[in-house]
């Protein structure tokens, strides 16, 4: 077996469905590289605009109000903190400033990218085994607790050592989170879909008890609202660019980068990767091969949980502090994480350009970023929602699969 069989869309012998991992490497069968993803995320704007449109608000204005909202400008800002520089007969701006609105903006753009990239690796990764793990939310729910628990307490310990102990505990406990479902999986076939449904609710509730009144968790000082203790300063990631007290962007965005290079050599250059990509195109070839399923059900499943793991612990380390229990019931960065996962197409790029996307679009719609007067802010963010509930929408009816299907019917009329 080699990887270009691994890159094909085989018959299935028998009458046999494809698997999961099959069916997605046909998915944009007709749209090759990144057009489909493009094509994509353009027919989800090009709707969100439609119904911008039909609400009487003009959608370039708005669209150009959200981009201003995420940042992104800042590549482009020349401001008084501008640093002028000779480059040949030219000059070249950088704008270096840290406190200008662009800055601040793309800050927190950053910040919210971080763990949609990690959770959208958690999906990713389990589905080149075909598996299709929707407990990235509950896994990173795991994870926060432990950061936040291990973050809060031994308060004199050394800084570097207490920052890398929180960060492997929680990616360790989300990995064992998410190996209930492989080992499930792997021992009597329960569907992960399932089993990790049910174990996100666990997770949510066993929050709500560590956090309420009363809880393990709670905080010491504090006994009538229901959140954890804040995290030990030495427990802190440090922050690089911005300000801790405006929630500047840590070293956290390093570390979802770093994981997406992994990511990358994991599945493309390591037997572990061959082997689960094997498992996830065909089960049964990949056991007559020698490979042994159950087990890359196991590790795909343990390595996917320790990704969304390890998202908890940049929130909760880089810029978020403390988790209360309103905290476990509004967050969402799980199920982002798997739309920037479809979009993305389960690659390393793809993910963190999707990841990238989303997290500029959850800023760019946040109340405190848009002007009322172009589009109202508590409706902005349903944008955010409806945008992404586009992209899976164009992703499940197959867009590379009716682009073929048009052109062998044409070619047929022909």
């Amino acid at each position: 077996m080699t990887d270009e069989l691994l890159t094909e869309e085989a018959p299935p012998p028998g009458g046999v469905p494809p698997s999961p991992a099959q069916t997605f490497a046909s998915q944009f069968g007709g749209l090759r590289g990144a057009v489909g993803p493009l094509t994509t995320t353009v027919l989800a704007f090009f709707i969100s605009g439609i119904a911008i449109a039909a609400i009487g608000k003009d959608p370039i204005k708005v669209y150009r109000a959200i981009f201003d909202g995420t940042g992104l400008n800042w590549f482009v800002h020349v401001g008084s903190h501008s640093i002028r520089v000779p480059f040949g007969t030219s000059h070249v701006w950088f704008p270096w400033d840290t406190a200008s609105p662009a800055a601040l903006n793309l800050q927190q753009t950053f910040l919210l990218t971080t763990p949609i990239i990690l959770t959208g690796l958690a999906v990713a990764f389990a589905f080149r085994c075909g598996l299709f793990n929707i407990g990235g939310q509950g896994q990173y729910l795991v994870g926060s607790y432990f950061a936040v628990w291990v973050g809060s307490s031994f308060p004199h310990m050394n800084a570097f050592l207490h920052v890398t102990f929180a960060i492997v505990a929680a990616t360790l406990a989300g990995a064992v989170y998410a190996g209930i479902a492989g080992l499930l999986k792997a021992t009597v076939g329960a569907h992960e879909v399932i089993s990790t449904i049910m174990l996100n609710w666990i997770a949510i509730w066993v929050g709500s008890y560590l956090l309420g009144q009363g809880g393990p968790l709670q905080n010491s000082t504090q006994k009538a609202i229901p959140i954890s203790n804040d995290v030990v300063a030495g427990a802190k990631l440090p922050v690089f660019w911005g300000l801790k007290l405006l929630q500047g962007l840590s070293v956290g965005i390093f570390i979802a980068v770093a994981m997406l290079i992994v990511y990358w050599i994991v599945i493309n250059r390591t037997t572990l990767g061959f082997e689960v990509r094997a498992v996830g195109f065909n089960p049964e070839a990949a056991r007559y091969g020698g490979i042994s399923v159950a087990r890359s059900y196991f590790l795909a499943m343990a390595i996917s949980g320790a990704f969304a793991g390890l998202a908890g612990s940049t929130d909760i380390l880089g810029w978020e502090y403390r988790i209360g229990e309103l905290d476990v019931h509004a967050n969402q960065i799980g199920f982002i994480g798997l739309a920037a996962a479809l979009l993305g197409r389960n690659t390393a790029v793809g993910v963190g350009a999707a990841g990238l996307l989303f997290g500029a679009l959850i800023n760019g719609t946040s109340g405190r970023q848009l002007d009322a007067s172009i589009f109202r802010p508590d409706l902005a963010g349903n944008l955010t929602t409806i945008i992404q509930g586009l992209v899976i929408l164009f992703v499940g009816i197959n867009l590379g699969g009716l682009a073929v299907w048009y052109r062998r019917k044409r070619g047929k009329v022909a």
